[in-house]
């Protein structure tokens, strides 16, 4: 996953870029944009940070919220674009597509379970 960052805060773009390390693209190779303010016109895939209003991720965030928040917008825009490819197709395919979303459901559900597993694991014992 390669991922741009456009912020006004210098703060924010700062803490971005920390935490984003080894990710980080130019917004012309870059799967997702995460920025602080709507750029209208931009048809580029991004994640809106901001404290209210409709943004995808409240501000203060944490590293793991923000990693989950990108994964997420990046598998619905996929599974979007595998439903529209395949509503003109046979029903095989769309069996194909029905089950790949599954699947990539399934993944995340997990992932997400593993996480609150070992967040409950490191408490017990950070106690």
């Amino acid at each position: 996953m390669k991922v741009a960052i456009q912020c006004e805060s210098p703060l924010l773009q700062r803490s971005l870029e920390l935490f984003l390390e080894g990710h980080l693209g130019s917004l012309r190779h870059c799967d997702i944009v995460v920025r602080d303010h709507i750029v209208p016109h931009d048809k580029r895939l991004s994640l809106l940070i901001g404290t209210s209003g409709d943004v995808d991720l409240l501000k203060p965030f944490s590293k793991g919220e923000l990693f989950r928040r990108l994964q997420e917008k990046i598998n619905l825009t996929k599974d979007e674009i595998l439903i529209n490819e395949c509503s003109v197709s046979h029903d095989e395919i769309e069996e194909k597509v029905s089950s790949d979303i599954l699947e990539r459901h399934i993944e995340k559900l997990t992932q997400e379970y593993q996480a609150n597993i070992l967040k409950a694991i490191k408490a017990f014992y950070e106690k």
